[in-house]
C-alpha cells in the first residue's frame, strides 16, 4: 500500500499550491492513461495513431489554454493591427499551473512510449497516477520516463542507511546551489536587469555572467534536492545536469543541461521528423523546429522563442563548420573552446532574462557601447555572490577531473565538507521565500 501513500502525498504537495489545478493533472493522468490502455488492446495501426493523435491533442491543447491562448491571440492581434485590421478576440485570466509543462511531457512522452511498444500499457492506475504526480519531480523535473521510473513503483523497497546519506548529500549540495549561490546571485542580476538603461556595459555584462550562473544553480538545486528526495525513498532518478558550464561545444552543453527536456525534444520531436537520417537541409530543419519549440515551452514569450532559436543556429553552425568534434587536445585548447561556449551560452542567456524584446535590444546595445562605472550594490551581497562561484567552479572542477583525491575521499574530509556547506547555507542563504526560476515553466 505504500503507492497509496505516496500518491496522496503528492497530490497534498501539490494541492498546497492551487487545489482546484490538481484536476488538471488528474485529468491529464486520466486522458493519458485510457488511451495507452486501448492502443495496447487494439492491433489496427491506423487506430492506434488515432488514439495517440486525440491523446496529444488533448493533452497539449489543456497546456495551449494555460500557458500560450493570451500569448498567441496577442501575437495575432499585434500583427492584424499592423496590416491595418483590427480582431478582438476573447482574453482568459488563468494563472499558470505550477509545473504543468513538466507532468504533460512526462504523460505524453508515457503515451508515445506504449504506442511505440517500447513497454506495455501500465495496468495499475494507481501506480501510473504516481508516475505523473510524483512530488519530487514533479513541478521541475527530471521529466522521467516510464521505462525507467514506473517498474519501480512495483518494487518492494526497504530502507537503506547508504542511499539515505547520498540522498541527504544531493539535497544539501542542492540547497546550497539555490540560497547561497541562485537567491544571492538573483538580487544583482534583477537590480540591473530590470533597468538595463541605467547600467553600463561592465555592469551588464557582470549581471549577465551571474544569471548564467543564477539560474544553473536554481535548477540545478531543486534537480539535486528532487533526486536527493527520491532516493532517501528507494527510487533513482535521472541525472539532470552535468557540469553544463565546462562544455567545449553548444553542442556538449545540451548534452549536459538540463538532460531530461534535451533527450525529451530529442526522442520525442527531433528524431520522429527523421532526425539526422534526412537531408543536410531537412537536418538543419529538423534541429531548428527542435529548439524552437523548446524555447516555447520554456516559456510564452518572443524572447524565450529567440533564445532557442539561437540555439538551435549554433547547433547548425556546429555541423556546417565541423566543430563538434575537438580536433586539439592542448589544454589551452579545451580552455579556448570552453570559454568561447560560455560566451555563446551567455548571449542566448540575454534573451532568455530580458523582460522584452525591447528590454533585450537595450542590454546587448549598451553592452556594445555603453561605457560607465561598474554598478556592485551590496559590497557584502557582491563578495558573497563571487565567494559561492567560486565553491561551485570548484566542485565541478573536481568532479570534471574525476580527482578522486585521497584526502578529499576520507570520511572526515566529507563530514566536514558537508558540515561546512550547512554553515553556509544558514549563514549567507538568502531566505525570502523566492520560487524556483523553472516553476514558472
Amino acid at each position: 500500500m505504500r503507492w497509496v501513500f505516496l500518491l496522496l502525498t503528492s497530490y497534498f504537495f501539490y494541492m498546497n499550491w492551487e487545489p482546484i489545478y490538481a484536476l488538471l493533472i488528474g485529468s491529464s493522468t486520466v486522458i493519458t492513461y485510457a488511451c495507452a490502455y486501448f492502443m495496447d488492446s487494439l492491433r489496427v495501426d491506423r487506430k492506434r495513431k488515432t488514439l495517440l493523435i486525440l491523446c496529444i491533442v488533448l493533452n497539449f491543447g489543456i497546456l495551449f489554454l494555460f500557458k500560450y491562448y493570451n500569448f498567441i491571440t496577442d501575437s495575432a492581434f499585434d500583427l492584424l493591427t499592423y496590416l491595418g485590421l483590427r480582431v478582438d478576440f476573447p482574453k482568459f485570466s488563468l494563472l499558470l499551473p505550477v509545473g504543468i509543462s513538466f507532468y504533460t511531457f512526462q504523460a505524453v512522452g508515457y503515451a508515445v512510449d506504449v504506442y511505440k511498444k517500447r513497454l506495455p500499457h501500465e495496468k495499475h492506475f494507481g501506480k501510473y497516477a504516481l508516475f505523473v504526480s510524483f512530488f519530487p519531480q514533479l513541478v521541475a523535473g527530471p521529466i522521467e520516463r516510464a521505462t525507467s521510473l514506473l517498474p519501480q513503483f512495483h518494487k518492494v523497497i526497504r530502507f537503506d542507511y547508504g542511499r539515505a546519506i547520498d540522498g541527504t548529500k544531493l539535497i544539501i549540495w542542492g540547497y546550497f546551489m539555490k540560497v547561497v549561490v541562485a537567491d544571492r546571485l538573483s538580487i544583482y542580476v534583477d537590480s540591473v536587469y530590470n533597468n538595463p538603461e541605467m547600467h553600463s556595459s561592465i555592469s551588464l555584462v557582470v549581471a549577465t555572467i551571474f544569471f548564467a550562473f543564477q539560474i544553473y544553480c536554481d535548477f540545478g538545486g531543486y534537480s539535486s534536492i528532487a533526486i536527493g528526495c527520491a532516493k532517501i525513498l528507494g527510487f533513482d532518478l535521472m541525472t539532470n545536469f552535468r557540469r553544463p558550464y565546462f562544455a567545449q561545444t553548444c553542442g556538449e552543453f545540451w548534452h549536459r543541461w538540463h538532460i531530461s527536456l534535451s533527450t525529451w525534444f530529442k526522442d520525442y520531436v527531433y528524431i520522429p521528423m527523421g532526425g539526422s537520417r534526412v537531408s543536410t537541409s531537412r537536418r538543419y530543419l529538423n534541429l531548428m523546429v527542435a529548439f524552437l519549440v523548446s524555447g516555447l515551452w520554456h516559456g510564452a514569450n518572443w524572447t524565450f522563442v529567440i533564445w532557442g532559436g539561437l540555439n538551435g543556429l549554433f547547433q547548425v553552425l556546429l555541423i556546417v563548420f565541423k566543430l563538434n568534434a575537438p580536433k586539439s587536445a592542448a589544454k589551452w585548447a579545451t580552455g579556448l573552446r570552453i570559454l568561447t561556449t560560455f560566451v555563446l551560452i551567455n548571449f542566448t542567456w540575454i534573451f532568455f532574462r530580458a523582460n522584452s524584446l525591447t528590454d533585450a535590444t537595450v542590454i546587448i546595445k549598451r553592452i556594445a557601447t555603453q561605457s560607465g562605472s561598474f554598478f556592485i550594490g551590496d559590497n557584502a551581497g557582491f563578495i558573497y555572490s563571487l565567494l559561492g562561484i567560486s565553491i561551485l567552479l570548484a566542485k565541478d572542477l573536481y568532479d570534471e577531473l574525476n580527482l578522486n583525491l585521497p584526502i578529499a575521499e576520507h570520511t572526515y574530509s566529507k563530514y566536514l565538507w558537508y558540515t561546512s556547506l550547512t554553515l553556509m547555507i544558514l549563514l549567507f542563504g538568502v531566505f525570502d521565500g523566492s520560487e524556483f526560476i523553472y516553476f514558472q515553466f
